[in-house]
């Protein structure tokens, strides 16, 4: 399928204009010239698609530049989806402008001046250069006003968002560099069969909840010791702790299930 420039801009929702910026950039391949016709096709197509998507991650263009010249002008557009489906944001990132009546709307109540002080010290909402709101997702404001709702002090609120801000950033890191080191590297090095990428671009999909439910399970086990290391030796248990643990054991006796 050949395109012309015009046909290019109305399949990936790119201006003429921009296009032509990017051609100049090399971001794109050249196309193929009949006469004084441009013709593209599903290589300019996903490279587009691939740009749109590396803009949205907030990928400066001198970073995308660096980042396509190191995918080989004749990549199939099969191969740019893999790299789509590898840039693929786990959870919305895109910041969304709010007024103050729509921040109530959505927290289900209304939000003081202090609150709204908080969530911004939270990340939850930005406050813009001209003193506009913006909302960084959904899922962060819940997380927010329940902090607040929650009652803790807020010095400890932001040390522990702190916290987890922190391990988890370095668990991404690890588990990312793992991931290229390893299946990444087999794919390349088995010289990037289709039948693989295809999988590959399947598993990144399957990993996602897969490696969410780890990491909340694990965090939520390694919490677990931490409490009980936190007792001191020789300390009693709780009765009420003896007491489920009593009614656990009795109900594993008697499914035969292990407690």
């Amino acid at each position: 399928m050949q395109l012309t420039i015009a046909e290019l801009a109305a399949r990936t929702g790119i201006s003429v204009r921009t296009i032509r910026f990017y051609a100049g950039m090399a971001l794109i391949p050249p196309p193929e010239v009949r006469g004084r016709l441009g013709l593209y096709d599903e290589r300019h197509v996903a490279r587009l698609e691939l740009v749109r998507d590396l803009q949205g991650l907030g990928f400066t263009l001198s970073a995308i530049e660096g980042y396509l010249a190191r995918i080989p002008v004749g990549c199939t557009p099969e191969d740019l989806a893999l790299h789509r489906a590898l840039l693929a944001p786990w959870l919305p990132e895109d910041p969304e402008p709010i007024d103050r009546a729509e921040l109530d709307t959505r927290a289900g109540r209304a939000v003081p001046d202090h609150e709204l002080d908080r969530l911004v010290a939270l990340g939850v909402v930005r406050r813009t250069h001209d003193g506009q709101l913006q909302l960084t997702s959904s899922d962060m404001l819940a997380y927010g006003m329940g902090l607040i709702e929650a009652g803790m002090d807020f010095d400890v609120q932001l040390a522990s968002k702190e916290i987890i801000e922190q391990h988890t950033s370095a668990l991404a890191a690890d588990l990312v560099a793992l991931f290229r080191g390893s299946v990444l590297r087999d794919y390349r090095d088995g010289g990037r069969p289709p039948e693989q990428r295809d999988r590959l671009i399947a598993l990144m999909e399957q990993i996602k909840p897969l490696t969410v439910q780890g990491v909340v399970t694990h965090f939520q086990l390694a919490v677990n010791r931490a409490i009980r290391e936190s007792v001191p030796e020789g300390a009693t248990t709780p009765k009420a702790v003896q007491t489920a643990r009593a009614v656990q054991t009795a109900r594993a006796v008697h499914t035969g299930s292990p407690s």
